[in-house]
């Protein structure tokens, strides 16, 4: 199995845009953000996905939430995924923190215009 990239940025072995830091987990820039702000908020613990460790997504989401507060973040997407047909790509447990705006032209997947 190939290292886990979110586990080596954790154990400080591969780079990242550090936005904050907690004990038990940290935020970083995504490579490529879709929107200003766009943050990446992953556990230090390793979890596939949000249901492989409930405990640990309720924390992460928590760290979100926080993360949210800290940096004055209003409308946003809190988005994550499980399992590839989910477009799941790293599979460490991550939150998408996107902050959004009236017009952003950024599409969620269910409004692609298939029904």
């Amino acid at each position: 199995m190939a290292p886990c990239v979110f586990c080596q940025i954790v154990d400080n072995e591969a780079p990242a845009d550090v936005v904050w830091e907690w004990d038990d987990a940290m935020a970083i820039v995504p490579l490529g953000p879709v929107v200003d702000g766009h943050t990446l908020i992953i556990p230090k613990t390793h979890v596939a996905d949000f249901a492989e460790e409930p405990w640990v997504s309720a924390a992460t989401m928590g760290r979100a939430a926080e993360l949210a507060q800290i940096l004055g973040v209003g409308a946003c997407n809190i988005i994550t995924s499980r399992g590839r047909a989910a477009t799941q790509s790293v599979f460490h447990l991550h939150l998408h923190l996107v902050p959004r705006a009236v017009d952003d032209g950024l599409a969620l997947p269910w409004y692609s215009g298939k029904r």
